[in-house]
């Protein structure tokens, strides 16, 4: 082998060796799982969620007052359970129910994360749900970031009154291309969470918000999801990151959405 070839094999054989490394540590770079432990808050109570695959799963739930309906909440990639309770304060106080999911590998749950097995557990929420007597139609799916591909997945297996997402992408290829565009992501990533595709066969309420200023999921992805069904409503945050979910403006607007549609 001539010594021009031996050069030009080098930077080949550095770049399939990156390749290979991000292929195997994919999922610690997706799923950067909290492992802390945290106990309900005021008003909520532990329960347990079991997927189709034997796996059993911590939740917190909130009984919702006389005749409100119930929030699912699906939280991002590096969320817990504390999270979510901080994420949707303004609903707990206005009495509707609540369940707020933590995925099999986070926290104290069993199992390791991916995107077959974040949707395993978004049905046996909405198996714990049905157990309770709250049908698709009395429930509201939410999520935060990467929960928005298990909630957007739920929304189109279940009936449910309405879909909240904040901080969307459209496709995890799509967001990863941007990361690592000199990568071939679309090849080496075995999740998709491929909300582009579904958004526009769901047939519920959907409300959208995203801010300008997220540079974790950028505001395009939000503003190209909104225009694929016209029963989106988008909510452009100006100014605002991808810690959205967690704001007390955004919070009062997605309860003020959710208010109107018992309106309708």
């Amino acid at each position: 082998m001539s010594r021009w070839l031996i050069l030009a094999a080098i930077p080949a054989g550095i770049y399939l060796l990156v390749s290979l490394l991000a292929w195997a540590m994919q999922d610690r770079l997706i799923y950067p799982a909290s492992q802390e432990r945290f106990e309900p808050g005021p008003g909520y109570r532990e329960v347990t969620l079991d997927t189709s695959d034997g796996l059993a799963l911590r939740a917190f739930a909130r009984t919702a007052d006389a005749g409100k309906p119930t929030l699912v909440y699906f939280h991002g990639n590096g969320g817990t359970l504390a999270g979510n309770m901080a994420a949707n304060e303004a609903f707990a106080q206005a009495g509707y129910g609540l369940l707020l999911v933590d995925y099999r590998g986070y926290g104290s749950n069993p199992g390791a994360p991916s995107e077959q097995g974040f949707y395993r557990d978004g049905r046996a929420a909405m198996g714990w749900l049905a157990g309770q007597g709250i049908a698709p139609g009395d429930t509201i799916i939410a999520a935060n970031s990467i929960g928005g591909g298990t909630a957007v997945q739920m929304a189109s297996e279940y009936r449910v009154r309405a879909l909240v997402l904040v901080a969307p992408f459209t496709s995890l290829p799509d967001r990863a291309s941007e990361i690592a565009s000199w990568l071939p992501v679309r090849w080496l990533l075995r999740d998709d969470f491929d909300n582009a595709a579904k958004l526009p066969k769901l047939g519920m309420p959907i409300l959208i918000q995203h801010g300008t200023a997220d540079k974790v999921v950028p505001f395009a992805h939000g503003e190209t999801l909104s225009k694929l069904n016209p029963q989106v409503t988008f909510e452009r945050f100006d100014g605002m990151g991808h810690e959205l979910a967690f704001q007390p403006l955004s919070q009062q607007a997605r309860l003020a959405w959710v208010e109107a549609l018992a309106g309708q």
